[in-house]
């Protein structure tokens, strides 16, 4: 543990790495929630993954009761890569593998929820991580998040798509508690519900805690600390001026040559996931799987395929 009481980040990218080739089907009896075909293949596989997944969690932490459930009750401080990497493995699994896994993944994650209560310091109010309302919370911002990323560092999706990704990950929040006619199916009823919650958002002392945490972790290799300067910098920037308000940040606007200065982080993290044991092959996988669909390559390459 450092000084500050939290463990250091060792073994990071071998462990995500590990979650996600673990996560992807030698032989699937089928084709999963979405299909090769799909926009969340797509945009699941795109460069620009890494830092949806970090702006995600930059807003999930800004929804108090969501926080709370988190400092209250994960192992965060003591394990955070083992917290990122079941995170990593959960969501390969619910994109790219067979329902049954997908269902079986989503089950335990509710037999988890159903512990995680209790009662946030900041607001004085009960929580329960079971409540659709907190689970949609945190389902929206990993979607938008997604999107978000793609328009600014990866391959932007078109309107058509964007919408397509949204109403396509109505079946994940289904899996977790969420009922279907609660979640947004489009773009504009996601950004109308994102809104009405904004009201409700802050910076309670452990969001703040656990992103400061994020966004400078002890004990990264100097190799993939270099990287993460990137990667938490596209973060930050990409994030709305109203999160960065609440958290009391700035951000430098994305210039053409800072975008290209993150792509390459991005592709260079992306080279060293790929060295990694087992991803190489999980990849290949995909790769098959989406050459056998009609749909499922663009260009003759399919995205998803090319990046965890």
């Amino acid at each position: 543990m450092t000084q500050h009481g939290y463990a250091e980040v060792t073994g990071l990218i071998e462990r995500s790495a590990s979650a996600f080739a673990g996560a992807i089907p030698v032989d699937p009896a089928d084709e999963g929630l979405f299909g090769p075909g799909s926009v969340a293949w797509r945009l699941s596989g795109d460069l620009s993954s890494p830092i949806a997944g970090l702006r995600s969690l930059m807003l999930q932490a800004l929804h108090p009761l969501a926080m709370a459930g988190v400092d209250q009750h994960s192992d965060w401080r003591r394990d955070p890569v083992g917290r990122l990497a079941a995170t990593s493995g959960y969501l390969a699994t619910v994109t790219f593998g067979e329902r049954r896994a997908a269902q079986h993944a989503a089950a335990r994650v509710r037999r988890i929820h159903q512990h995680v209560t209790g009662t946030d310091p900041v607001t004085g109010q009960h929580y329960q991580a079971s409540d659709p309302a907190l689970l949609l919370w945190v389902h929206a911002a990993l979607v938008e998040s997604g999107v978000r990323a793609c328009e600014l560092f990866g391959d932007p999706l078109t309107p058509d798509d964007a919408d397509r990704y949204v109403a396509e990950m109505v079946a994940a929040a289904e899996l977790v508690g969420v009922p279907a006619s609660q979640v947004p199916s489009n773009m504009t009823e996601l950004r109308d519900y994102l809104g009405s919650v904004r009201p409700e958002l802050r910076c309670t002392p452990a969001a703040g805690e656990s992103m400061t945490f994020l966004l400078d972790p002890p004990g990264l290799d100097e190799e993939v600390g270099a990287i993460w300067q990137d990667i938490r910098a596209g973060a930050v920037a990409s994030l709305p001026p109203w999160a960065l308000d609440l958290y009391g940040w700035s951000a430098d606007p994305v210039t053409p040559a800072r975008r290209t200065q993150i792509r390459q982080a991005l592709g260079v993290l992306d080279a060293v996931l790929l060295g990694e044991p087992g991803v190489l092959e999980a990849r290949q996988r995909i790769t098959l799987r989406a050459r056998a669909t009609r749909g499922g390559i663009q260009g003759g390459r399919p995205r998803a395929a090319q990046r965890a």
